[in-house]
Order: C-alpha cells, then structure tokens, then sequence
C-alpha cells in the first residue's frame, strides 16, 4: 500500500504503519483511522482499496506531510536564522537550541570531535 509517495510495511499494523509517513505521528495516526472507520489493529496487507482510498483522502484532505511539511519545517528554522534570534543562531552554529548543554553530550548535533592540540608545558629551569 503507498501513501503520499510510501511504501507502508504490510506486516505491520495499520496504526504504526502510518507514522512511516513524514507528518504523521502516532496520535495523528490513530485520528485518521477512527475518522477511516478502520480497526488501529487491522494489518495493512489485510485492508481493501476501499479503506485504503478512504485513508488516503483524510491524509490529503487534512494533513501536511512528507515534501509539503518538510519544506514547511525548513522554511520555519530558515526564518529564525535570518531574523537572527537565539534559536536561529544556535542552527546557523549546528548547536542544540533548546537548552542542552554542549560541555559534554552535545554529540549528534556537534558531529565528531575534532581534536585541538594543546599548550605546550612551561619547561623548569
């Protein structure tokens, strides 16, 4: 079954199946099922066209997702960056932006370490 552009995995059940989808989160997937009519535990390889077409239509209908929200989420931390406020100086720098701390464990965002040598010991005399 594909989605906006998704191959969903068939083996998994429908409600975990829809969060593959970029937008789509678990409590948004269990809202379009109930609005589907359409069993959170049914699998995907067991569901007509019928209730994948309805599936389908609520998610255009009411959703942004995968290129549409993507491009959203880019032009949201784009304008932070360019009005030059904290959180927008913090991506501009790859840092975290939410008040982690960076002294250690700021690893995913900082990327590897880059090793600086360092001072050269006073010699004794």
């Amino acid at each position: 079954m594909r989605i906006a552009g998704v191959n969903l995995p068939l083996n998994k059940h429908a409600v975990v199946a829809l969060t593959h989808v970029y937008g789509i989160g678990s409590t948004s997937a269990r809202n379009i099922l109930e609005k589907a009519g359409i069993d959170p535990s049914k699998k995907i390889s067991e569901m007509s066209d019928d209730e994948a077409h309805a599936i389908r239509e609520i998610i255009s209908e009411e959703y942004k997702v995968e290129g549409q929200a993507r491009g959203e989420q880019q032009l949201a931390v784009k304008r932070l960056m360019d009005i030059g406020c904290y959180r927008g100086l913090r991506h501009r720098r790859s840092l975290p932006a939410r008040g982690q701390r960076t002294q250690t464990n700021a690893r995913t965002r900082k990327g590897r370490r880059k090793t600086v040598a360092g001072k050269k010991k006073a010699v004794k005399k």
